[in-house]
């Protein structure tokens, strides 16, 4: 009989950072490092990534689907511009903050109306919440520039200190500190009893109710939060290339995001990381290949990627380094044998 003491130890030694999770962020850092020219396709990777682990929390640990998250994206770009063009708030981190408050703001209002269903009805709430407002976003023009976006944002140095470059080297840092930072939290929280709470809302929404858990409060929470993220992202987004437009709000980009959760997998929170990394390097890719049917490409992959299967496909590459952790361990047992041994 499994006891809550067990319980316990298992969640603990299951939120216990792997040699992989380590290797990760060590490989992510040394890229900046050795693709000096191409700070400004990873800040993208990174902008992308923050924007998939944002869904993710939704998507791959409460079962909400969504296909208009690029809703709080846009309130977030907006916000940060808006706050800077109009010289409110011009530290970038406050900036940043403030607008992922507004997006959260949003995703608290409306998430009354997502949970009230079920997964269609959840995809059609959130896709017309984000039409809604790119028809919002165009219509007060005189506010977001309409068409044209909004011009001449000009960002002040962060912290007061450190100054955006044309190279994207600073933008690239900021948002990659930025993503690390909002990773802990989301680490935490999906390791929490609040984060085995939403699996268990996932897994049987009905069973979870029975045993006491709130599951409408859970899943208000975690939309909120998610709203935050992605209100983040869209900020990371305006800061990093002084730009804000209708097209924060497109479909195309919520699609992109399911897109990258395919590729990376859900439930795993560096499905997102993993995801927008393949498929910003893909796009890059095709798109020098074939400029104008690089998406047949992407779909080709994800078919093989179906067909394969994303676990055999994860077993493939770690076997390599497994390899090399197993006979690294084995030696040192051997010599240690051999210590033991000695007179």
């Amino acid at each position: 009989m499994t006891t809550p003491a067990d319980v316990g130890y298992h969640a603990r030694q299951h939120a216990r950072w792997h040699w992989s999770e380590i290797a990760f962020w060590v490989l992510v850092l040394a890229c900046a490092f050795c693709f000096p020219s191409r700070y400004l396709i990873m800040t993208d990777i990174v902008r992308l990534a923050l924007f998939a682990l944002s869904l993710d929390l939704i998507l791959g640990y409460s079962g909400i689907v969504s296909l208009g998250h690029a809703a709080f994206f846009g309130v977030g770009a907006y916000s940060a511009g808006l706050l800077s063009l109009h010289g409110i708030i011009t530290e970038p981190v406050i900036a940043l903050v403030v607008a992922g408050l507004a997006a959260m703001v949003l995703g608290f209002l409306t998430s009354f109306l997502v949970i009230r269903g079920v997964d269609l009805t959840r995809l059609m709430v959130t896709l017309g919440i984000a039409l809604l407002l790119e028809a919002l976003a165009e219509r007060f023009s005189n506010i977001t520039g309409g068409t044209d976006g909004l011009q001449g944002i000009e960002m002040q140095p962060i912290l007061g200190i450190f100054a955006f470059d044309m190279f994207g080297k600073v933008g690239f840092f900021y948002s990659l500190a930025v993503l690390f930072l909002l990773f802990l939290l989301a680490r935490r929280i999906v390791h929490s009893p609040f984060g085995l709470s939403l699996r268990a809302i996932k897994n049987n929404p009905l069973r979870a109710a029975a045993v006491g858990i709130p599951v409408n409060r859970r899943l208000i929470a975690i939309y909120t939060v998610a709203a935050f993220y992605a209100g983040i992202a869209g900020a990371l987004f305006t800061q990093t290339t002084s730009l804000a437009s209708l097209d924060v709000f497109a479909f195309e980009k919520s699609a992109d995001l399911m897109l990258v959760l395919v590729i990376g997998g859900t439930g795993y929170l560096y499905g997102g990381l993993i995801g927008a990394l393949v498929f910003r390097m893909l796009q890059e890719v095709f798109q020098t290949i074939t400029p104008q049917y690089w998406l047949f490409w992407i779909g080709l992959v994800l078919i093989v990627m179906v067909l394969v299967g994303r676990t055999r496909i994860h077993r493939w590459a770690l076997f390599l380094p497994n390899l090399v952790i197993r006979q690294f361990a084995g030696r040192r047992a051997v010599v240690a044998l051999s210590d033991n041994e000695a007179p």
